[in-house]
């Protein structure tokens, strides 16, 4: 009976010796599993910060490769708005140029402020032996002429006929002949340009005025607010 029952004690020892190791064994088994599967998510989170990483290197070497394109652009957009600004100047200048010489050419129909000149014969002394030393001649209107166009005048006409670069001016008897046109006395001479500028060189002392009245030609002059010059016709 005791033989029986201390060989029921040692196969409850061992049964529980042997349950206690398989629980240790279980034990450590799940956490080694654990601690692989921590390794692998741990491994894996590793390369893909490194493939992460490698991306945002890659992003940022194309991003300054691309400033640096831009950079290259925005400089050349510069040159380009540079040489553009000159070339726009260069056809401002050659536009305002045509304009001048269609002006002085008589070609264009211009206004604007200046000088009316008047010169008049003056009253004939019977007493006098020579009758021209009162009567306006073509050397007293190219003295006005003259004097105009070296105060800056742009355009000027004389009784409404408009000069131009080859105009002629000879005397015929009591009349003077412009380009081939007659007019007589009195001649008005309409000057467009700065009329105090014009007005101050006509009246200066010793000046084309002065020359005038000392060579008995009546001389009036009156500045314009505006003055209106039709082009020429013709070739």
């Amino acid at each position: 009976m005791k033989r029986d029952q201390k060989m029921w004690s040692n196969r409850v020892f061992f049964s529980l010796v042997f349950i206690g190791l398989g629980f240790i064994i279980a034990y450590s088994y799940q956490m080694a599993n654990e601690e692989n599967e921590v390794g692998q998510i741990t491994s894996n989170q590793w390369e893909r910060d490194l493939a992460l990483r490698n991306q945002l290197v890659e992003v940022e070497e194309k991003n300054r490769e691309l400033q640096n394109e831009l950079h290259d652009k925005q400089e050349d957009i510069q040159d380009i708005e540079k040489n553009l600004a000159q070339e726009e100047q260069v056809y401002y200048n050659l536009a305002e140029d045509t304009e001048k010489y269609r002006m002085y050419l008589g070609k264009v129909k211009v206004k604007g402020q200046g000088v009316q000149v008047t010169l008049e014969d003056s009253d004939y002394k019977p007493d006098e032996d020579n009758v021209n030393q009162y009567i306006v001649h073509e050397h007293h209107v190219f003295n006005v002429i003259n004097e105009l166009y070296i105060s800056g005048a742009s355009a000027i006409s004389i009784n409404g006929q408009r000069l131009t670069h080859n105009s002629y001016i000879v005397c015929n008897g009591p009349v003077i002949e412009v380009d081939g046109f007659q007019h007589p006395a009195p001649f008005v001479i309409s000057a467009i340009g700065d009329a105090d500028v014009m007005a101050s060189a006509l009246n200066l002392t010793g000046g084309v005025k002065e020359f005038l009245v000392n060579d008995n030609v009546q001389f009036s002059l009156e500045i314009k607010p505006e003055i209106v010059m039709e082009p020429l016709l013709g070739s």
